[in-house]
């Protein structure tokens, strides 16, 4: 590792989730190893058969319990929170997790849903 440079660890909950009626949210990547101040996106695509559903992303940081990070239902509306955003595009049924610059204090376990 150079000189003034510091990995960020990122655990993300690799799922596929499924409630029975169909609808479903797959996370394709498992644990994710990033360089401080690199951007980041985590993928989060989902099926469903309701046309008025919440995506969500949450965050689990260690020793606390999970928050709500992100939420949408509206379809191509970016939402934004603690540098960290998501857009919802129903056309291609994607949340897809975003943030310019990733800092040491971003690791975590990072998982999408739906409602």
């Amino acid at each position: 590792m150079r000189p003034g440079t510091c990995s960020v660890l990122v655990l993300l909950l690799m799922l596929r989730r499924s409630n029975g009626d169909g609808d479903s949210v797959t996370q394709k990547e498992g644990l994710v190893t990033l360089t401080e101040g690199l951007p980041v996106m985590l993928n989060c695509t989902y099926q469903t058969i309701y046309s008025n559903a919440f995506l969500f992303w949450y965050v689990h940081y260690l020793n606390e319990s999970p928050r709500l990070l992100l939420k949408s239902s509206t379809d191509n509306k970016r939402t934004e929170h603690q540098g960290f955003h998501a857009t919802l595009h129903k056309s291609s049924s994607s949340f897809h997790l975003q943030k310019s610059s990733a800092q040491l204090s971003d690791s975590a376990l990072y998982y999408c849903a739906l409602s």
